[in-house]
């Protein structure tokens, strides 16, 4: 691959650990959301259920990565912590593949399904997020300040050429075939678990964890008391606390399209393979349009960019309000393409600058991914309870109940669910108050 040439080998190791959980990425967050619809009775309940889940996931995410960060700057203890929740997440995607197998011909069957679902879902989801505080405090350890977007960006190039497109095409091949859709989605959920395990052995065997804190006796407590002290060092430096707070709503924003913009396709009735084709083409422009980011970020700024993107998804859930179409779905995915990865890589590498020790970089990771994670709470609970308000009301003018005839429930359902994506407009509106007009006034402090 030349475009890796001039990266080192712990660089590019690194960047396959994006090759290997983007699987996850595609096919349990946003196929899994499509199979869940299909066994609910109601599409509005399930939008609710699985935003409801979504942020469940999240919180308990978000809780722990602190701490989790901080345990992870222990010399010896991020490669050991990291493969735990790895390994955690795995186990909960091979378990998923047992479910199209499952017995959905009656409601009870149906309920209880959905519920395994649910909760390997969130299991999963936790397996992630864990895994993902190590992989990215690794950052600073397999890269210099300079290198740091370029890195950060390419590993989320990686992930879409490699994790996030090639297990998506054999799934839609094998559906294209003609073979059963429970058994293309068996083979879906139980080709991620493999292809993100086998993946990860590159980081396993290359990376190792240069920047740390010696073990000594009662290191466990202070790290927990010194979590404090973190809090109070990231308030009293106020570029980098206006930056995770701008971070706080506008990654919300985007982690709430990438959760539910399968789930909102099938509540609107746009065709499955529709939308997946529709996601294969987001997955395949990911890569040009990060290494447009890199070279756009070395000329214009990170900042700049970050804001290109924050624009951008401002549009997207405008012009999601409006949708109603499976061509409609097809633009989306292009405008979602053009700065999903570019967005994420490079709030990533900027935070990554923005430490101002090194050696604890787990600690403040732990933290930046916090305020992502109770970000991702807010954002699909507003979402789902958008949508839930818009159909009561719509129901209410008509004269329903919830226990009219399913069609005429369908047919409020698409007309409640795009005031569910409107609603994420204003999560990025305060994510670009606080990016555009404070932080650039904000001052860094230095360290002592």
């Amino acid at each position: 691959m030349k475009f890796l040439k001039g990266f080192t080998r712990e660089e590019k190791s690194w960047m396959m650990y994006d090759w290997a959980n983007s699987a996850e990425s595609v096919i349990i967050v946003t196929i899994l959301p499509i199979f869940y619809d299909t066994i609910s009775a109601n599409s509005t309940a399930a939008i609710n259920r699985w935003g409801y889940g979504t942020s469940l996931a999240m919180l308990i995410c978000a809780l722990l990565a602190p701490l989790l960060g901080a345990l992870g700057d222990f010399k010896g203890m991020r490669k050991k912590l990291f493969f735990g929740f790895m390994a955690t997440g795995v186990a909960a995607c091979a378990l998923l593949a047992f479910t199209p197998q499952m017995d959905v011909s009656t409601a009870a069957g149906s309920e209880k399904t959905g519920l395994i679902i649910l909760a390997l879902y969130i299991i999963c989801s936790i397996g992630h997020a864990g895994a993902n505080v190590y992989y990215d405090s690794f950052l600073t350890d397999v890269t210099t300040d300079e290198k740091m977007d370029r890195v950060s960006t390419m590993g989320y190039g990686m992930g879409y050429i490699g994790g996030s497109t090639i297990p998506l095409v054999i799934f839609l091949v094998m559906n294209l075939m003609g073979i059963p859709m429970t058994t293309c989605l068996t083979v879906a959920f139980a080709l991620t678990a493999v292809w993100w395990a086998v993946f990860s052995i590159p980081l396993f065997k290359n990376v190792k964890q240069k920047n740390g804190v010696d073990y000594h006796k009662g290191a466990i407590g202070d790290a927990m008391k010194g979590l404090g002290n973190t809090v109070k060092e990231i308030f009293a430096n106020k570029k980098m606390f206006v930056f995770l707070l701008a971070y706080f709503f506008y990654i919300d924003g985007v982690n709430t399209i990438i959760h539910m913009s399968t789930i909102y396709g099938s509540s609107l009735g746009i065709d499955s393979t529709q939308m997946m084709l529709a996601l294969l083409l987001t997955q395949v422009l990911g890569l040009p349009f990060a290494l447009m980011y890199i070279k756009l970020s070395e000329k214009l700024g990170t900042r700049t960019m970050i804001g290109f993107g924050i624009c951008m998804y401002m549009f997207i859930c405008v012009f999601g309000f409006f949708l109603r179409s499976a061509w409609q779905f097809w633009v989306l995915a292009v405008l979602i393409a053009t700065s999903q990865g570019g967005i994420q890589s490079l709030s990533r590498s900027m935070y990554g600058k923005l430490i101002p020790d090194k050696d604890r970089s787990g600690e403040f990771f732990g933290f930046y991914d916090i305020f992502g994670k109770f970000s991702a709470i807010m954002g699909p609970t507003l979402f789902g309870w958008s949508t839930a308000f818009a159909q009561q009301r719509i129901m209410d003018k008509m004269g329903i109940d919830s226990t009219a005839p399913a069609e005429v429930l369908d047919a409020v359902s698409r007309q409640a669910s795009p005031w569910g994506v409107l609603s994420v407009l204003l999560i990025f509106i305060a994510g670009a108050i606080l990016f555009f007009f404070v932080f650039p006034k904000a001052k860094e402090t230095t360290k002592n």
